[in-house]
């Protein structure tokens, strides 16, 4: 998927919408556990109901991963079924890699090849030698941490530097490495004001922003401090959506939670 057909996506759906796909067995509903895949049939339910209200859907690996080889099937089966019923959505494996070049270079092939994701989170603490591989595949995007919604993200991201805080820093750099038809970044819901300084960094670049919902984050103050001429924006929503219940209608809820939150999202595009 390139630039302008994410952008095409968002003002015909006038959504910047992205569903998480961070599923819990423990979560979901008790009757889907007959099936030989709860996680896929529960996915598969969700993504049925949500996907004229999206523009993405990022499974978070480490809910698939904790299952083994039974929980990586989940998330192919999963990513196979978005690409073959729902092609102009966008998969982005929320997989936050980042290792030395060869070990870089297989973990790109694993999500980009293998399972045929269009986005990778990636971790940039290694420097450009651990995210140059992903950055090597067409029509793929990179999804760099930059400034995260979490209470840690103090920890590291906003020492400072000769060019500013951290998380500024690697804003500044990796805008060396590849420009915003390959390169989006992370930055987290709960950091508003923050985000209107780094949309003026990066006035072209599409900034993953999660944090909206669960966690407190105001999709109002991401709207006016992060848009630009292009919307510019991927807001993703986890928990508010997919368990906004637990009973046999659980994806029509979720479908009710997307299209509230799509509709803020029209009166701003």
């Amino acid at each position: 998927m390139n630039k302008q057909e994410l952008i095409n996506q968002i003002y015909a759906k006038k959504s910047f919408l992205c569903v998480g796909l961070d599923t819990d067995i423990a979560k979901i509903p008790e009757y889907l556990l007959e099936y030989e895949d709860p996680v896929f049939e529960f996915n598969k339910s969700i993504i049925d109901a949500t996907a004229e209200y999206t523009i993405a859907y990022k499974p978070n690996s480490a809910f698939y991963e904790v299952d083994g080889a039974k929980g990586w099937l989940s998330l192919e089966k999963t990513i196979a079924y978005i690409k073959e019923h729902y092609p102009e959505i966008m998969v982005i494996a929320d997989a936050k890699r980042g290792d030395i070049g060869n070990t870089s270079a297989n973990y790109a092939k694993a999500f980009f090849k293998t399972l045929n994701a269009d986005a990778i989170t990636v971790a940039p603490y290694m420097g450009l030698d651990s995210v140059e591989p992903f950055l090597n595949f067409d029509n793929k995007w990179v999804i760099l941490l930059a400034l995260t919604s979490n209470k840690g993200s103090k920890d590291f991201q906003y020492i400072d530097t000769d060019r500013g805080t951290l998380y500024k820093t690697v804003l500044y750099k990796a805008t060396e490495w590849a420009d915003s038809n390959k390169l989006m970044f992370v930055v987290g819901a709960t950091h508003p004001e923050e985000l209107k300084e780094i949309r003026e960094i990066l006035p072209d670049y599409f900034l993953l922003v999660p944090g909206v919902g669960a966690q407190g984050g105001s999709i109002e103050e991401v709207a006016k401090n992060g848009i630009n001429k292009e919307c510019g924006l991927i807001v993703n929503s986890s928990r508010g959506i997919i368990y906004a219940s637990k009973d046999a209608h659980f994806a029509e809820n979720a479908a009710e939670e997307a299209k509230k939150l799509q509709q803020k999202m029209q009166l701003f595009l």
